[in-house]
């Protein structure tokens, strides 16, 4: 019988027919068919077998805290995370480079973790004879920016030796770890004597450090001028000395948007008027200041510019080479500085000022300037200019200090 014309007769089903499709997105292959067999055979041929699993490294101790320190980011490593990466280290693992870490570590975040800076302590006294004087200075940094005097007994004596034995090696090193030692107050004689020398004074002069040199020496001058009464050694000669910190320091230029100097200095101008008080000003031998005030010895805020703001230095009273706990000058008006005690100027979580921010008080006082701090408390809860203006006002007022009509 023949089939009516356009009706489609049968035909023999193709082999992929017999594979049905269960739902969208799933084959339409059977995953043992020939086709899919040869492709995976293709695949295994042009591609690369997948590696083995890595095993994770199981970090010591000494491996651990520096793998913490090397971290560029500090909240992840919390001070007991490197207490307990220390405790665990052994004393074959903690080398120079990992101490040098946690002591930059330290000093760069502020913290004054006394567990972690006796270890660096202990570590320096222990490996003396194979530290030189470049690595020392980095790790006493931490002890002098953070106003931090360890309990080791040998700690002192040791620096006194590496002192003596690298002191001409590496110049600025020396120099360096003197540095660190004056914000401390612990100044050996001994390598004073040598840095003072002038053999030593001509070595770092032509050297391409020999203007940091030199602002570090002036500082030591200074120390001994007031500090060290005792010191009958050579000096820094007065041509070779410069100012020692003659704008505002860098933490301050980097955070001076944070800073309350500029709301502080514009509630003196609307309390004092702009004559009565200078900003940013250095004085000898060169300390920059926050804000300074003249003050007749009655009280009285007088004009800056009908006085001499400047202290004299060497202070009067002194004879060279001798300090002076409470210096005097002829002259009767007094200077009054403002210091602003912003928050970084402190170690973290504390209230120790940062060794720098403590050693210009110090020496500023010994000048014979009387000190006003504002602390960043009291500061930041200030709200507004209204009740920055009263607080200023209270703070003067505290000290005997007159202005306006009835101040002259």
């Amino acid at each position: 019988m023949r089939r009516p014309r356009g009706e489609p007769g049968p035909r023999a089903p193709r082999p992929t027919e017999r594979a049905t499709c269960a739902g969208p997105g799933e084959s339409c292959f059977p995953s043992d068919g020939p086709l899919v067999c040869a492709l995976e055979q293709e695949r295994r041929f042009r591609l690369p077998p997948k590696p083995p699993p890595s095993l994770q490294p199981v970090l010591r101790g000494g491996q651990r805290l520096e793998a913490a320190l090397s971290c560029p980011r500090f909240l992840r490593h919390p001070r007991q995370h490197l207490i307990s990466s220390l405790a665990e280290a052994r004393p074959e693992e903690l080398t120079p480079h990992v101490m040098v870490l946690l002591a930059r570590h330290l000093a760069r975040h502020r913290l004054r973790e006394p567990q972690l800076l006796e270890a660096i302590a202990h570590f320096l006294v222990v490996q003396e004879a194979q530290l030189n004087s470049k690595v020392v200075q980095k790790l006493v940094l931490p002890f002098g920016r953070l106003n931090y005097l360890p309990l080791e007994q040998q700690f002192m004596p040791c620096l006194e030796r590496i002192l003596a034995r690298e002191a001409g090696v590496a110049p600025l090193a020396t120099v360096n770890i003197l540095m660190s030692l004056c914000q401390l107050r612990c100044l050996p004689f001994r390598a004073l004597h040598f840095v003072f020398s002038p053999s030593f004074i001509n070595h770092v002069s032509g050297t391409p450090h020999a203007l940091i040199v030199r602002r570090y020496l002036s500082l030591l001058d200074t120390a001994v001028e007031l500090e060290l009464p005792g010191y009958r050694g050579p000096r820094l000669p007065r041509r070779q000395q410069v100012p020692i910190f003659p704008q505002p320091l860098i933490t301050d230029r980097a955070r001076c948007k944070y800073s309350h100097k500029d709301i502080v200095a514009e509630g003196l101008r609307q309390l004092l008027g702009e004559e009565k008080y200078r900003q940013d000003l250095t004085v000898p031998p060169g300390y920059c200041t926050d804000f300074l005030l003249c003050v007749s010895s009655s009280g009285a805020v007088l004009p800056v510019r009908t006085q001499d703001p400047f202290l004299p230095y060497p202070p009067r009273s002194c004879p060279q080479g001798q300090a002076a706990s409470n210096p005097t000058t002829r002259d009767p008006a007094q200077r009054v500085v403002l210091m602003l005690r912003e928050r970084w100027h402190f170690c973290r979580d504390g209230r120790v000022l940062l060794g720098s921010r403590a050693l210009r008080e110090r020496h500023l006082g010994l000048l014979g300037y009387q000190l006003l701090p504002l602390p960043f408390e009291e500061l930041e809860s200030q709200r507004g200019l209204p009740q920055l203006k009263s607080y200023l006002r209270q703070k003067l007022q505290a000290l005997g200090l007159r202005w306006g009509p009835e101040g002259g």
